[in-house]
């Protein structure tokens, strides 16, 4: 008697599919990678020795396109690219082993667009484990993911980094919000409103290790209820986390309320392997010493941010960047 085999049988062999496929497509980019590295680096050689100039770059793009029309991405541009490449990373023993991990599209991005060695390892590191699209690694460029993400470092307390001791570059100092198209002046509930009907996108401005618990999360105290506006969980740091959002300026009676939730999580919600629960304020505007002295006698783990509605000025923010990392060498010193 045959028995018809079900979908459930089928499965398998599907996974050996689609496993097989991923190998074989990371193969074929990290030969692709090493290809243009070797390019670039017989390129950077032959320029360096004097041997060659661009014009001799573009004859070879030439003679690749007639000798063997079948092969694309040779021009003259993406030959000097491949220059570039090398040249990059080729004396960064820590970042040379990381390009080999992502595409050249999302390579050449970064090593075309970011400044500094740092920016580029952060940007490496964040593509490689969150699977950016290039679209997407563009986006996170163009709202300065990396100078917010560090000056966001720098605003941690140390109740924060004593609780979750991995929680550097989890966090930011601002959030931008320019995907939700939200007009000038906006209510909190369309704030929420958008960011709901938008959270893949908010999620991915988050980062990827947030999932979703849910909106106007109801905490019930005694005999009255209250609402979280966003609870997330955190997968690193094991925590849950409280999202607040006000369309005004911070006030120092906020933290009341955030404190008030992050208690009432910790105490029935909280699993007993979980980390104390962590509050997060996102505000429209702040002042930054208003909130250094609401949070400097503040036991909970929290934080102060603020959102914007259009991408930031990137020469403003790398600004207050430096300006961050220079008092604190001061400060150190």
């Amino acid at each position: 008697m045959n028995i018809k085999p079900s979908h459930q049988d089928f499965s398998p062999i599907l996974e050996h599919i689609k496993t097989s496929k991923q190998k074989i497509y990371a193969t074929i980019n990290s030969s692709l990678i090493e290809l243009y590295w070797n390019i670039g680096q017989t390129i950077s050689q032959k320029v360096q020795n004097a041997s060659w100039g661009k014009g001799v770059v573009k004859e070879l793009a030439t003679f690749i396109a007639q000798t063997e029309p079948e092969l694309k991405g040779f021009s003259d541009k993406n030959l000097w690219r491949m220059k570039q490449f090398y040249e990059t990373y080729s004396g960064d023993e820590k970042l040379s082993p990381l390009v080999r991990e992502l595409t050249w599209t999302n390579n050449t991005i970064i090593f075309s667009r970011c400044k500094t060695s740092e920016e580029r390892e952060f940007y490496l590191l964040l593509a490689t484990k969150e699977r950016y699209s290039s679209r997407e690694l563009d986006r996170q460029i163009d709202a300065s993911f990396f100078e917010r993400t560090m000056i966001g470092n720098t605003k941690l307390s140390a109740v924060l980094r004593e609780i979750h001791p991995n929680i550097e570059n989890t966090f930011k100092d601002s959030y931008v919000l320019e995907f939700l198209g939200l007009p000038q002046k906006h209510s909190e509930s369309t704030l929420q409103k958008s960011l709901i009907a938008q959270m893949k996108q908010f999620i991915l401005e988050l980062g990827g290790d947030f999932i979703f618990v849910g909106e106007e999360y109801r905490l019930q105290v005694g005999n009255r209820d209250f609402y979280i506006d966003l609870l997330f969980f955190h997968r690193e740091l094991a925590a849950l986390v409280a999202f607040e959002l006000k369309i005004g300026k911070f006030e120092p009676e906020h933290l009341g309320q955030l404190n008030f939730y992050l208690e009432a999580l910790d105490r029935d919600v909280k699993k007993t392997h979980e980390n104390p629960s962590i509050g997060v304020l996102i505000c429209r505007d702040k002042d930054d010493e208003v909130v250094e002295y609401a949070l400097s006698r503040n036991i909970s783990p929290t934080l102060v941010a603020h959102y914007e509605t259009q991408l930031p000025d990137k020469k403003l923010i790398r600004a207050k960047l430096h300006e961050l990392l220079y008092d604190s060498s001061r400060e150190e010193a």
